[in-house]
Order: C-alpha cells, then structure tokens, then sequence
C-alpha cells in the first residue's frame, strides 16, 4: 500500500476507504480558502461605503507656533505630537540640553522648566500648547560667569552627584523661592518633592536652598524673575 495512501480509520474489510492524508489536507485547505473569500465578501458588502478607522483624519504636519523661551521671542514649526522636551533639546539653535530626559513620564522631574513662572514636567508638556507664552530654563537662569544665586548655592553646597536631578532641582528651588520667598524648611522640602535624586544628594540639595533663600532675601536677586542672570 502506497504509504502516503494510507486510511485514516482502519477498514475491517481491508478495502480502502479512498480518504488519504493529502486528500483530507487538500480538502480541508481547500474549505479554509473558501471561507476566508466568503466572509471577505461578507465584509465588503456590510463595510461598503463606510471608512475603516485607519482611513480616518490624522494628527499630521507641522503647526507653527511663537513663544518666548529665556527671554527671547521664537518661531517654531513642530508636530503636533512634540513634547516641550523634545522642542528645546532638539529644535532649538542652539540646543538647550538642561532639562534632561530621564523617565520621560512625568515622574522625575528632571526635565522640569518654568511655564510664566509656574514649575512644569516639560517631557509632559505639548509644545503647540504653548503658543504666545514664556519659559525658562536652567539655562536662563543665568550664566557661568553670573551665576543664579540657585545655581550658586548648589556648587556651594556641593548639592549633585551624578548631575541628571541637578537642573530640575534647580528650575524647583528657583520657582520656590520666587514664589515663597519665605517658606520654611518644611514648605522648601514639599515643594521639593516633584523631583527626584537617585543618588541619595538630598540633605546637600535642602541645604543649598536655604542657603540660596538667605542671599536672595538679602537683596542677591534685583527682581524675582529676572532673565539671564542679571542680578
């Protein structure tokens, strides 16, 4: 017997039932490939006319937008789904690399920045909603040869380690102590807390607040705010 012709179910009258592998294999394609043309059919008919998700209108191009960043007006074309992150580090000229992309989620806060004063997650943050406002970085805090008094306090205190937390904390502080210049210890560390040091720098970041909170009370900072700087 022919071995590719073998009975599926044994025949107790040892005739062939004319069922083989191939031919059931065959058959069965054979029934696989018409259902799948019948319920393509069916589709088509009860989809015809209507438009399939994918077909449907998408968030695409580029938006133009105007804001100011660091105290000088820009104009930028971006998608629509560019974080502010992304806008700084990337479409920028120059770059501005301070806010640092770390978790990327809003749980860090190293890419934090101002927003009109107020602190925010940039890697959360839609570039196109930012038409027609203000941010700064902790590169518009000041420079290397003025340095924020933040700034100061920080290398002072010897307040980063590995230096990914640093400009958030920065960015943190800075909008604290604009906002609340007296705000004690306890309120420092609360509004402290959106940030994150993964290398434990903690105790040298409180302390470098502090320390910028006495200068700037003392009249180390002209006006809360101030841009590039200039003290």
């Amino acid at each position: 017997m022919d071995k590719f012709k073998q009975p599926l179910v044994p025949n107790p009258s040892g005739e062939s039932s004319g069922h083989s592998r191939r031919t059931f294999l065959g058959g069965t394609s054979a029934a696989v490939a018409g259902s799948t043309l019948a319920n393509s059919a069916v589709a088509n008919t009860l989809g015809a006319g209507k438009t399939r998700p994918e077909d449907g209108p998408r968030l695409t191009g580029l938006s133009k937008l105007t804001l100011t960043v660091n105290g000088t007006k820009q104009s930028v074309e971006v998608e629509p789904r560019t974080t502010l992150l992304s806008l700084l580090r990337h479409r920028m000229d120059p770059p501005l690399t301070g806010a640092k992309e770390v978790c990327d989620r809003g749980n860090c806060g190293a890419c934090s920045v101002l927003i009109d004063d107020q602190p925010a997650y940039s890697c959360m943050t839609l570039a196109v909603d930012l038409a027609g406002r203000s941010v700064r970085t902790v590169e518009g805090l000041g420079t290397p040869d003025d340095l924020h008094p933040v700034q100061a306090a920080f290398c002072k205190h010897d307040a980063s380690m590995c230096g990914f937390c640093t400009p958030g904390f920065v960015v943190s502080t800075v909008a604290c102590l604009e906002q609340e210049p007296d705000a004690d210890s306890a309120r420092i560390r609360d509004r402290l807390s959106g940030n994150l040091c993964r290398c434990g720098t903690y105790p040298h970041v409180f302390a470098a607040a502090e320390g910028a909170q006495q200068v700037m009370n003392a009249g180390g900072l002209d006006s809360a705010g101030d841009q590039g700087g200039k003290r």
